[in-house]
């Protein structure tokens, strides 16, 4: 990793490009620090303070810690990554959308500009709710509706801001520039939390006993890094085998191939939907007071990821039981909506391949569809294991405000590899080009 960093301030135009970006994110870090005008700065910091959940502490550093500190980036990019969800989803069951989807660079542009739009009015009402549910327990200096507009235009702009810059990263700086956003955002909690950690675990602690956590902590933070590069790198290579055809006077084809299928098809996405679903009633409890009281309230406990696994409390344990049964459905489902057996046996056949030993066409989509479910089943085992090992930890040992997670784990690692990636074919080309010039 870093002889491709070193590497690529060698090369001029990658030089500019990284260099972009860290402006671009050194930009993001400076709207971070800019309270919302209006808004009483200490009023939210002691609420979230309060706060025993942890679905809003993962928001929080999905924000980048905007969030506690109502910023102009309150909301981050989270309204983008909601429409995007949404809209990759809309193309499964509208006709147009999917046929946009087809229909190469121009379709993908039209679905980016629809992703934008919905981006802008997810934004909008998220932080309408915000403004007035917050607002009337005290966040704005005067309860007004000139406050309540300027509180919501601020986070909606910085929303769209961020989608900007995300994609500006991508044209012009290194590319994946929302996964950067993201990824800086929660990098940026990543100090906190070890300082949590350390007073936690290491704090008042002998020399030798705080070594040996220090290790221990280390070994599993490695442990689990590791985990999730060998759980995002691994595939299962298909051979394919196309026939020779007859082209003019040549015969020409022949050649051998393999279709590559991750294990981990369906990325952090189980996880986000999952998370997404369990959390959605926990947050809605914080501005329902009658959620707060009675079997609604051991309810939203049993929902809530904070209360899971604590030795005192078992029977709230019972949500993470429902949480790895909707990881296995969405892995399932979200992998049934990216890739189509059928439409890649039929692919094949029409290009004259086959996998040797499975007859073309139906057998062949039978074949795949079989080795995708088992492929999808070893990777959300591995996906259980990394978003569960936090939430163990924490509750075992009721380590609180730790917005570190396996999800962000899983978030980090996969964009840091993507973005390697991403710099070294740009490399490749650059060379390539070279060669060719001379």
């Amino acid at each position: 990793m870093f002889k491709t960093i070193r590497n690529a301030f060698k090369v001029k135009e990658l030089r500019t490009k990284i260099l972009y970006t860290f402006m671009m994110l050194v930009v993001i870090r400076f709207g971070c620090q800019l309270p919302i005008p209006g808004i009483k700065t200490t009023f939210f910091a002691n609420w979230f303070a309060k706060q025993t959940t942890d679905v809003f502490g993962f928001f929080n550093a999905m924000t980048g810690g905007s969030f506690s500190s109502m910023s102009i980036f309150a909301l981050s990019i989270t309204p983008y990554i909601t429409s995007s969800i949404i809209i990759q989803l809309l193309t499964i069951a509208i006709p147009k959308l999917e046929e946009l989807q087809k229909d190469g660079e121009d379709g993908r542009k039209k679905i980016q500009e629809y992703t934008r739009y919905t981006t802008v009015a997810l934004a909008l009402i998220e932080s309408s709710a915000m403004a007035i549910g917050f607002g009337r327990q005290g966040l704005l200096l005067d309860y007004n509706a000139w406050n309540i507009i300027v509180a919501v235009i601020t986070m909606t702009t910085g929303s769209a801001l961020l989608m900007w810059i995300g994609e500006q990263i991508t044209e012009k700086g290194v590319g994946n520039g929302i996964s950067i956003v993201l990824l800086f955002n929660i990098l940026s909690s990543v100090p906190s939390d070890m300082r949590t950690l350390y007073y936690h675990f290491v704090f008042g602690q002998t020399i030798f006993t705080a070594a040996i956590r220090i290790l221990i902590i280390a070994v599993v933070i490695l442990a689990m890094v590791v985990f999730v590069i060998v759980l995002n790198d691994a595939e299962r290579r298909i051979p394919v085998q196309y026939s020779k055809k007859m082209v003019g006077r040549k015969m020409v084809g022949g050649q051998a191939s393999n279709i590559p299928l991750k294990i981990n098809t369906a990325g952090v996405m189980p996880v986000i939907f999952a998370s997404s679903i369990m959390s959605f009633p926990v947050v809605i409890a914080q501005f329902v007071p009658a959620m707060q009281t009675g079997w609604a309230a051991e309810f939203v406990k049993v929902l809530n990821s904070g209360s899971w696994c604590k030795p005192d409390q078992p029977v709230y344990s019972i949500g993470l039981v429902i949480y790895i049964a909707l990881l296995i459905m969405f892995a399932y489902f979200y992998t049934s909506i990216t890739f189509n057996p059928l439409e890649v046996a039929n692919n094949m056949k029409k290009q004259g391949g086959f996998i040797p030993g499975i007859r073309p066409g139906k057998p062949t989509s039978d074949y795949l569809k079989k080795i995708l479910d088992y492929i999808v089943l070893i990777g959300v085992l591995g996906l259980i294991v990394i978003a569960i090992v936090p939430i163990i930890v924490s509750g075992v040992f009721n380590v609180s405000r730790i917005s570190f997670s396996g999800t962000s784990l899983i978030i980090i690692v996969g964009v840091v590899l993507e973005t390697i990636k991403a710099v070294e074919s740009q490399m490749l080309v650059r060379y390539y080009k070279g060669f060719l010039n001379d």
